[in-house]
């Protein structure tokens, strides 16, 4: 997620080498090209649903009457349609998942990097999830996901299985 320099290697995203960048740089293809879910929600407790789901589109200059229709359409892609008034100390933990996802997916990222995205989902949320998720990667969206949930995983057209750090298992699902 450009978050972390590697000790070796080089990343590129779009054939662009961007293993030197400086901070600013970075912090420049983050908001262009990548969205993240967070296994911990990272949501931010004194704004409503609505104005974390709208927050990464504010970093994008999305003008405000765009910004809303987004984050609303977002919502509701996520099942939360009618809760954009809430806060996050008002939703339960799968609520607060879904407003994540939703917050990841509102700017449209080349890349997206999951931790853990249905940890705090029921198995008819995962489903809904992850049905969205691969609707998106059909479209073209690269999508790097963490999980210890073998039906979670078996979503993935590719799979690396890590222990202790080191790659176990690198296999191609079936598409």
């Amino acid at each position: 997620g450009c978050l972390n320099k590697p000790s070796s290697g080089h990343i590129y995203i779009n054939n662009e080498d961007i293993t030197n960048y400086n901070n600013n740089q970075l912090s420049w293809v983050r908001k262009d090209k990548i969205g993240f879910i967070f296994q911990n929600f990272n949501l931010l407790p004194r704004l409503s649903v609505l104005d974390n789901v709208i927050l990464p589109l504010i970093y994008k200059r999305i003008k405000k009457r765009k910004r809303k229709i987004l984050a609303l359409n977002a919502l509701d892609r996520v099942g939360l349609g009618g809760m954009e008034k809430k806060y996050p100390t008002q939703l339960s933990g799968g609520q607060k998942q879904r407003v994540a996802i939703a917050r990841a997916l509102v700017t449209e990222p080349h890349y997206l990097i999951a931790d853990e995205p249905t940890g705090s989902l029921d198995s008819i949320n995962t489903t809904i999830i992850m049905d969205l998720l691969m609707s998106i990667h059909r479209k073209g969206t690269t999508i790097i996901l963490v999980t210890h949930e073998e039906d979670v995983a078996n979503y993935a057209t590719r799979r690396i299985t890590l222990v202790d750090g080191q790659i176990l298992f690198d296999s191609k699902n079936k598409e």
